[in-house]
């Protein structure tokens, strides 16, 4: 997400940073490629002219003029504007209500409501130990209900039975009774997507709204819709009082204007962003750790949450014990890593939180795809217990048979025990104490306070 507008923005930035001092003309040459950035990112008309007026505004008081080094004065205006732009601070669910707390879902067909239902399901489970439920008003769409049930049972989630040829009002009393009996904490409603808005859905989801009284009504929209998604969100909220959006399929939207232009135009915040296809794919919309990423800042805060979450603490304080010791550090370690990685989302999903990731060169960044990873990991799957414990002992023969069993090449093997070697002595640098210089390197990468 972004990767069009961090590019442009950065450039951008990066020719100011080392001005000596500001001027009306150089920060009117700025906004305009700023404007151009946003414009291209298919944020919302509107929207860029109040931004890049709030930011012509500030960049010209004495904040930016008086400043030891203004192009960073600059660079942070940007960052404050962006997150005043997109809601100042993550907007929390409000489920401090008498239990059963019911979040209505609404949405137009097509943009991934009901998978949003499960994943939000999970969250709520996983991080605020809610116990969930999930009912589908959805009556029209073939095999809808049978979906929710799908994906319900994959989270975890108890499901409520629904028919085609019931009311979608008497769905929604029967679920909530339901709720009630079973001590649920969350009643999460699933409700008929429309390819377009129109008086039917809206007097439909009007109906819901009254019988169930939510404490939440979410609309779900695609983020790849861009400022058309801002657009539908003022329409349904114009209808229904919505409390807040969730972007769906942000993974693949590289332009990020609707991210940028729902707060503005609706009013409404973003409180959630649908991250890829896996169930856990579903994080809280942070504007101030967005704006960093927009900025080729990256997000460590947002990094340091996910392996709290995804990453085996045991294996982990197994392994630094182990180098710790210096018994070595193995093939078997290695592919733990990826494993690891693989369940923080990926190579992708990581590297657009580190610092500096942007200014990588266009090479290297092609090379951090998740498929290498992928082809890293059935080559050592390939090894026999023996070779992954004792690199050393695999010699010709043994390549080739590990390059047959993996469907690679030989020299992809040597590849992999090449990269497996540099890793081997980082690794015995870090258990001679290395660690801390390698992170005393890093500190001018990292976000300030982050040592």
């Amino acid at each position: 997400m972004f990767d069009g507008l961090t590019d442009r923005l950065g450039q951008t930035l990066r020719n100011l940073r080392g001005v000596g001092r500001l001027t009306e003309d150089n920060i009117k040459d700025t906004l305009r490629e700023v404007r151009m950035a946003l414009l291209e990112a298919d944020v919302a008309l509107p929207v860029v002219k109040a931004f890049t007026d709030h930011v012509r505004e500030r960049a010209v008081g004495e904040e930016v003029l008086k400043s030891l080094s203004p192009g960073q004065a600059f660079v942070k205006i940007v960052n404050d504007e962006l997150v005043r732009l997109m809601g100042e601070h993550n907007d929390r669910l409000n489920l401090a209500v008498t239990p059963p707390a019911v979040i209505l879902m609404a949405g137009l067909q097509g943009s991934g409501k009901t998978t949003t239902v499960a994943k939000l399901a999970r969250w709520l489970q996983a991080r605020e130990k809610k116990k969930v439920m999930v009912v589908s008003a959805d009556v029209y769409r073939p095999a809808a209900i049978e979906q929710l049930k799908t994906v319900a049972g994959e989270v975890g989630a108890e499901f409520i039975p629904s028919a085609a040829d019931e009311k979608p009002a008497d769905i929604a009393l029967r679920a909530l009774q339901e709720a009630k009996v079973k001590h649920a904490d969350v009643l999460i409603v699933d409700t008929a997507g429309r390819l377009h808005v129109d008086d039917e859905m809206m007097g439909e989801i009007r109906e819901l709204h009254d019988v169930l009284q939510p404490a939440e009504t979410l609309f779900v929209v695609d983020s790849m819709t861009g400022q058309d998604a801002a657009n539908t969100a003022r329409a349904f909220d114009e209808a229904l009082p919505l409390t807040g959006v969730i972007l769906t399929k942000t993974d693949g939207d590289a332009r990020g204007g609707a991210a940028l232009s729902i707060r503005q135009i609706t009013g409404k915040p973003i409180k959630f962003i649908g991250v890829g296809e896996k169930m856990a794919d579903l994080e809280p919309f942070h504007p101030d750790r967005i704006a960093s990423r927009i900025l080729g800042m990256g997000d460590v805060v947002s990094l340091v949450e996910q392996a709290q979450q995804h990453v085996d603490r045991e294996k982990a304080e197994k392994l630094a014990t182990k180098i710790k010791k210096g018994k070595g550090f193995d093939l078997e370690d290695f592919r733990d890593q990826f494993v690891q990685l693989r369940k923080m989302g990926g190579l992708a999903s990581l590297m657009d939180k580190l610092p500096g990731m942007p200014n990588l060169p266009k090479g290297a960044a092609n090379m951090m795809d998740d498929r290498q990873i992928a082809r890293l990991e059935a080559i050592i799957n390939s090894m026999t217990p023996q070779e992954r414990r004792h690199p050393g002992i695999i010699k010709g023969s043994r390549k080739r048979r590990i390059a047959a069993g993996s469907g690679t090449q030989v020299q992809d093997v040597n590849r992999l025990l090449k990269q497996f070697t540099q890793m081997q002595k980082m690794m015995k640098k870090m258990g001679k104490g290395g660690m801390g210089k390698m992170l005393r390197n890093m500190k001018g990468q990292l976000p300030p306070g982050f040592m």
